[in-house]
């Protein structure tokens, strides 16, 4: 068999995979909606949840939608440039101009409509299933927890097909129709435009909620966590679903999609130490990352099954369980990855890159594990601070989330190392391809997380069994953990995309050329330029103007539900004592929470948006390379902070309600309260965003990037 033959046969094989994904996800989906639902109160809970997650998605889609129209248009108008000039863009060419329709620039917003439409449509689906999941989990938990996590886990399943099969399926169909890598970044384009504001926009929802419900319900009137008095639980458990789920998903939908654009960038121009035929637009170095995605999402299916546990599983068997498959999903991967470099008759050497890649987010993923789970002394340490008031649970947060940070950087380093000494340029943006290969169940440990948080707060609203509630709250502590796991591996999948991206930009910029080693041979670029030391300090500065601007938010759109939640208990008479009949004003709570959130997201997106344009047009191309790399630098070591700050301080809140130091009700519990108060915007809204701002920002940059020269 030729090898052009043979590596064309494999991008088949890579929309085959992403077709089994998605009937493997709506298999699963079929599943978990053949569960009992319980009672009709519980089912009442679930269906106001389930509307208000749907209006806030539908109001927010609607502004996204305009944003999304105006920028294709853009893009449409002023890219109408072709790097590659290959012989299937020039037939499509004449084809458009044959019924009127100008060439080039509007393939590039077409791939941007449809990445844009993926990500909305992957965190819609998610969402959908998880707002269904809820009550399901809750019903069967009452049986024990491990039916509970099987229903929970069955939604996260989805969540984790969909993304992938959507993701693999894009890609793989742009790359098929035009065989331009530049074309193809309008699909991670427009992934990540939407990520960023639903990402934002719904950690803003849910964290107002989230801080408003519990600064009073648990610290002033002293009433459990989703009581049905307060009128914030139902908007913080809608909060659970447009935040944690939809947003989450539309997150890692880009961050997959965006390692393998990268990869095909790099590819396509040779950074790498494999040259490339001319016009070898179905060569093996260009399809492998899409086969080996399409590897991963038949290892994922496989290691779902491997998530097995007996009826009265401990926590420990259980997260032994989640283990077990990711593991199994990796091993499979890798051995498959192995005889698929062999049958493409490519270096071995890339087999070991995808291992590095593989790793590098394991560690990452410990590591973030040990720094936020409360079986672990750092999280245990600061539940203990609770002894001395919430100033100390706050500095030990803050000193354990800025510690979490050197383990992940000599992770990164050390993968970039490896991957660049094994296969160039090339092999760093494969390495990121590696280490979301298995993102199928990964994001599965990850999106369970929430629905086990909102089956909690149903239990508590529908007065069940406490039992359920202990069983639920086991569940969700877990889930913080793997949640954090999957922010680790998303941030630093971030890094080694961004970089790679980065490496695109200076090529189709004329700032650097590649050697024949892959490497880079820099011709306008220099780090004591001052335009590009410019760079680098804007560049190094807006994560922390985006984190500042999402806190902001947050705070602002939590001090109008504080108010609102005070005014009922004020002025609804009996709703404090829980007088029966009364009932808070949910409605209310949640609209204060849409408007906030719909509201706030705009200045942060469009400042992620506009920054690399503006500094690219005002300055010049060498200060916007600058601020790629003061981006990805301070953007990741910010990230892992934020993210696993919060994670720690969510977990120590848990650890002393389940007894230590003083638990629920004491003054140790209400520091710990105020703590985790703290976290929640850091690991729900602004470090989580941060990841996708560098990615976005990157591909913008490549886009557009011919236009600074």
């Amino acid at each position: 068999m030729e090898p052009m033959k043979e590596a064309s046969e494999f991008l088949w094989f890579a929309i085959v995979a992403g077709l089994i994904g998605l009937v493997a996800a709506a298999i699963t989906a079929v599943g978990v909606l053949r569960k009992d639902q319980g009672p009709e109160n519980i089912r009442e809970i679930g269906e106001l949840i389930r509307e208000g997650a749907n209006a806030f998605l539908k109001r927010e889609y609607m502004i996204l939608s305009v944003f999304v129209v105006v920028v294709a248009v853009i893009i449409a108008v002023f890219v109408d440039y072709n790097v590659l000039n290959n012989d299937r863009i020039e037939q499509l060419n004449d084809i458009a101009r044959d019924v009127g329709v100008d060439a080039e620039g509007p393939w590039t917003a077409l791939a941007y409509l449809l990445g844009a439409i993926g990500s909305g449509l992957a965190g819609y689906i998610g969402m959908s299933i998880a707002v269904r999941a809820n009550t399901r989990t809750a019903t069967a938990a009452q049986q024990g927890l491990n039916p509970a996590l099987r229903v929970a886990f069955g939604s996260g399943t989805v969540m984790g097909l969909t993304v992938t099969g959507i993701g693999l399926l894009g890609i793989t169909a742009l790359w098929v129709i035009f065989r331009d890598p530049n074309i193809v970044a309008g699909f991670a384009f427009g992934a990540s435009s939407i990520a960023l504001f639903a990402r934002v926009g719904g950690g803003i929802y849910t964290k107002a909620a989230d801080v408003g419900a519990d600064l009073v319900g648990k610290i002033e009137v002293g009433i459990p966590e989703d009581d049905p008095r307060n009128p914030a639980t139902i908007a913080d458990n809608v909060g659970d679903n447009v935040g944690d789920v939809a947003g989450m998903g539309a997150d890692l939908f880009e961050s997959y999609v965006g390692a393998m654009i990268a990869s095909l960038a790099l590819a396509a121009i040779g950074a790498g130490f494999f040259a490339l035929e001319p016009g070898g637009f179905d060569s093996s170095l260009l399809v492998l990352p899409m086969a080996i995605a399409g590897i991963g999402i038949i290892a994922s299916i496989i290691g779902t099954f491997l998530v097995r546990t007996g009826p009265d599983a401990t926590m420990g068997r259980l997260l032994w369980s989640l283990r077990t498959g990711i593991f199994g999903a990796g091993i499979l991967a890798l051995a498959a990855t192995a005889l698929l470099i062999k049958a493409l008759d490519l270096p071995f050497d890339l087999f070991w890159v995808v291992v590095t890649g593989l790793v590098v987010g394991q560690v990452i993923g410990t590591a973030t594990e040990y720094f936020t789970s409360y079986e672990n002394k750092p999280t245990q340490w600061i539940a203990e601070q609770s002894e001395t008031g919430a100033g100390s649970v706050i500095i030990a947060g803050i000193a354990m989330g800025l510690l979490s940070t050197v383990i992940p950087a000599f992770a990164i380093v050390a993968g970039i190392l490896i991957a660049d000494w094994l296969a160039g340029l090339y092999g760093v943006a494969l390495a990121a391809v590696g280490m979301l290969s298995t993102l199928g169940i990964t994001l599965a440990t990850d999106a369970y997380g929430p629905v086990a948080d909102n089956a909690g707060g149903i239990a508590e609203q529908g007065h069940m069994d406490p039992k359920v509630r202990e069983r639920t709250d086991a569940l969700d502590a877990l889930g913080n953990t793997t949640a954090a796991t999957g922010k680790g591996f998303a941030i630093g999948s971030a890094v080694l995309t961004a970089l790679a991206l980065m490496v695109a930009y200076t090529t189709v910029t004329g700032l650097a050329t590649l050697g024949p080693d892959g490497g880079l041979v820099i011709t306008g670029l220099s780090i004591i330029d001052p335009q590009v030391l410019i760079g680098m300090i804007l560049g190094g500065m807006l994560p922390f103007l985006f984190a500042a601007l999402t806190m902001q938010a947050v705070g602002t759109a939590a001090n109008a539900m504080i108010v609102e939640v005070r005014r009922q208990f004020r002025e609804i008479p009996g709703l404090r004592e829980g007088r029966e009949g009364v009932k808070p004003d949910a409605a209310r709570a949640v609209d204060i929470s849409t408007q906030g959130a719909l509201k706030a997201m705009i200045l942060p997106g469009m400042i992620a948006v506009v920054s690399p344009i503006a500094v690219g047009a005002l300055i010049s191309a060498e200060a916007l390379a600058g601020l790629l790399i003061g981006s990805i630098v301070s953007g990741f070591l910010l990230a892992v902070f934020m993210a696993n700050a919060g994670g720690a301080w969510d977990n120590a809140k848990k650890y002393v309600e389940l007894g230590h130091h003083g638990g629920k009700g004491s003054d140790q519990h209400a520091a710990a309260v105020i703590g985790d108060t703290v976290g929640d915007p850091f690991k729900d809204t602004s470090g989580p965003s941060i990841n996708i701002l560098l990615k976005l920002m990157a591909v913008i940059s490549v886009i557009f990037g011919p236009l600074f020269i």
